[in-house]
Parts: structure tokens; sequence; C-alpha cells
């Protein structure tokens, strides 16, 4: 069957890559720069209607008004019987020469003759039947000789007749278009930087994007060393730091692999060809029942000695892989200590070493009791093994820099400060101990372990010997 199109050979069968440059329908870049641009282009609405309405809403609110006060105060000249005083005043108006161009007025009487005004036609709706309350209307009136937009007020009067109070609007329309045309040409510009604006950022997000995919394409052409860029302290770099860190991660436990598996091939290598050589001379030789046995039994040692080898391995992996992680529980760490260093006094006391226990009770982590029980045993181990006899031991459990300790001091030859990095490697052992038995995982179970519990092993120099310390963190409360 043909390969899908979807699949590509030289990715090993996984689903092809996007390209990174084109706008695509899964494009997270696009879709944040078409959501900037529209709350770009709401937000340029939402201001220039909130700009109009302060500006043009308030000129008609103030007009309207100037002339509504305007109409009270001639009001007051109706109370003159006749009229003749409000005649007056109108004409009065009219001839001041103040905002004579803008000002309209007109008078009527109660049966619809003009009594005084700048009006040529009466506007519709003011003459043969004028309104019966007070009324602000926008119309087009027609005043020498011209027909011009007017905002009017019109109001009754007691005997019948109508005051009509009004101004002409053609300023106030040529303000309007003022202001409509620099809202448009201002919301074009900002909508012209909107667009900039959103090019710009779905660019710079695509640019951090691809940095992160090119390296995952590096990882997966199998170049663990490659990395992302870090710059800057935005939510990007703190993105990108973690990942390296991560790959930090993969490729140690890469390393890490690769390392455990040449040295599980190099460390079966001898007890195998050391148990066939022995079953293959037992079969050459004469077949009697004590060779037999004897070749079955060292073959079973051997045999013991690869499982147990294994269950070392095992023992890491489950600590470092945190299956154990369920199972913590509040743990006096001293009771811990002093119940491995009670078992292990007679060993020592066998070998010719002093050993010390200084395990105060109430010091309180959270962790598995086997693990770390395990972990002081094989430090305990490895110190008797390597101080010799009449060297002298200190186990001591307390606080050091604000987390629980566990320090084995020994008197012993130590470690080189350049070795002290490596001897917790699996397999590793140092020159002058691979005569001694072992398999060099001692350590590296003591490592995970602290690591599991989210604490570290660090070797420190003892002036003589060497101080093995696992810090870990308190138990909270």
């Amino acid at each position: 069957m043909a390969d899908s199109p979807t699949r590509s050979a030289a990715s090993g069968g996984f689903p092809a890559r996007r390209p990174f440059g084109p706008l695509g329908r899964a494009s997270i870049a696009a879709k944040l720069a078409l959501g900037y641009g529209l709350l770009g282009t709401f937000s340029i609405v939402v201001v220039s209607a909130v700009f109009y309405s302060g500006t043009i809403g308030v000129l008609d609110d103030n007009l309207d008004g100037k002339i509504v006060s305007q109409s009270e105060r001639l009001i007051e000249h109706a109370r003159f019987p006749g009229h003749g005083a409000l005649v007056e005043e109108v004409r009065r108006q009219l001839a001041d020469g103040v905002d004579s161009d803008r000002e309209i007025f007109q008078l009527l009487t109660g049966n619809g003759v003009p009594a005084a005004g700048n009006l040529d036609v009466v506007p519709a709706g003011a003459g043969a039947a004028p309104p019966r309350r007070a009324l602000m209307l926008t119309t087009v009136v027609k005043r020498s000789g011209h027909d011009r937009p007017a905002r009017l007020y019109l109001r009754p009067m007691a005997d019948g007749g109508l005051l009509i109070v009004g101004r002409d609007l053609s300023e106030q329309h040529a303000v309007r278009e003022v202001i409509w045309r620099a809202l448009l040409a201002g919301a074009g510009v900002s909508l012209l930087l909107t667009v900039a604006g959103a090019l710009l950022f779905r660019r710079g997000i695509e640019g951090r994007l691809g940095e992160i995919r090119r390296t995952a394409a590096q990882i997966e052409a199998g170049n663990l060393s490659h990395r992302i860029p870090v710059s800057g302290g935005d939510e990007f770099a703190l993105l990108n730091r973690d990942i390296n860190r991560m790959l930090d991660r993969i490729e140690l436990l890469m390393e890490g692999i690769r390392h455990v598996s040449n040295a599980i091939a190099h460390d079966l290598r001898t007890p195998l060809s050391r148990i066939r050589g022995r079953l293959d001379d037992a079969l050459r030789h004469e077949m009697t029942v004590p060779r037999l046995a004897g070749a079955a039994h060292d073959a079973i040692d051997d045999i013991d000695d690869l499982i147990r080898l294994f269950e070392r391995l095992l023992q890491i992996a489950e600590a470092e892989s945190g299956m154990r992680a369920r199972l913590f529980e509040r743990l006096d760490l001293g009771r811990v200590v002093a119940d491995i260093g009670e078992m292990y006094e007679a060993i020592a006391e066998d070998g010719g070493i002093a050993l010390t226990v200084d395990a105060p009770a109430s010091l309180y982590v959270d962790g598995d009791r086997n693990l770390l029980a395990s972990a002081v045993a094989s430090l305990l181990d490895n110190a008797i093994k390597y101080a010799g006899p009449g060297a002298a031991i200190r186990v001591r459990a307390g606080l050091h820099q604000g987390r629980a300790s566990i320090a084995i001091h020994d008197n012993g030859p130590g470690i080189p400060e350049a070795e002290r990095g490596k001897v917790t490697q699996r397999f590793y052992r140092l020159d002058k101990s691979r005569h001694l038995p072992g398999n060099g995982l001692g350590l590296s179970i003591v490592s995970a372990t602290a690591t599991a519990h989210g604490g570290s092993l660090t070797l420190e120099d003892g002036a003589p010997g060497l101080v093995a310390r696992i810090l870990l963190p308190l138990a909270p409360g």
C-alpha cells in the first residue's frame, strides 16, 4: 500500500509538519492577529462614537438650552395687552446685530397672522393648527429667499398666539461635517496602524513559535543537543527555558540509557561467559554427580548475582519514575536512621570499625520508608567496604541548610574531587576499587532515591575520608 500523503519518509512515518510561513486554518498567530485587529477596530468605533456624542451632542444640547431660555425671556413681554411690547422686543432682537444671520424669530397672532419675524413662510404645523404645547423640532425654513436647516422652538401663548424662536443650523452642519471628516481620517489612520500592529504581532508570535518548532524538528531528527534561543523575560522566554530544561533532562536520561546499555552488555558478558564456561567444562569431563552438582551450584550463584543486578536496576528505575511517590507517608527520619544504624552495629564490630549513630527523633519528612532505609544502608555498606578495618564511621541525622540531612562520615581514603560527579553514574567504579565486589550501582540508587523525594545526594571531602549526605525537604507543618 502506498504511503499516505500526510506522512513523510524523512520523518519516519510521523505526520508531515505544516510550513512556518503561510496562514493556515490552524494558525494561532493568525487567529490572535485577527482578534487583535477586530478589537482595535471595535475600539476605534467606540471611541469615535463617544467623541461624536461628546461634541455634536453637547453642541445640540447647548443650542436647545439657549433657544428655550431666549423664548422664555420673550414670553415675559407677552403680559402686556396687545402684544405690543413683545412685537417691539422681537424687532429689537432682529435689529441689534447680534447673531442676526443665525437668529430666527416669528410671532403669530391668535388667527395665524404674522405680527413680527424674519421667516418668509410660516413652517408647517404652526399656521392654521398651532401646537397646544411647546414643541422643539428640526426642519427646513425659508428665510431671506433661501431654504435653511433650522432648529425651532414653538411656544404657544395664552391668547392663542404662537412664538417661534430658533437658530439657523448651517454652521452647525458645517461643524458636523468637519468632525465627521476628522473622525473618518483618524479612523482610517488608526485602522492602518491597527492592521500594521496586528501583522507585526503575528510575525513576532510566528517567529517565537518557529524557534520552538525548528528545535522540535532537530530533536525529532536525533540532535538532542539543539536548544531554543532564550531572550528577554516574557512568557515565551520562560516557556523556552522550561523546554530547554526538559531537553537537558531528556538528553541526560538518553545518555544514561546508552551508558546503562553499554554497561549492562559489558557486565553481563563476564558472568554469562563464566556460567557457560563452567557448564561446558562440566559436560566435557566425566559427568559425575559431584561435578554436575558443583557446576550447578556455581551457575546458580552467578545467576543470583545477575538477578540482584537486575533488581538494583529496577530499583533505580522505580525511584526515578516516581511510581513510589503515591506511597509516601509522614516519617520520623531520625528513627529510620537509628534503626538502620542499630542493624549495622554488629557488622561494623565484626569488621573492626567504630560506628557512631547520632539520630535525634522528631525530624519529619514525607517519603517511602523502605526506599530511604535502603539508601542509608547502601551508604553504610559503601563506608564499611571502602573505609576498611580500623576505620571510624559516624552517622548523623539532623538539619542542614534548612533541610533534613542524613550524613555518613568515614575516615577512609575518600573519593577524589574530580571523580565525585561520576560515581553516581550507573556501573561507574573507581580504578582502585575494581578488585572489590560490587557493580557500581549503590550510589546511583541513593541518588535516584534522594531525587525521587525532592532532595539530592552530595559527596564532600571529610578531611580525611568522605561525607555522603542525603538532603531532603522537611515535611510541611
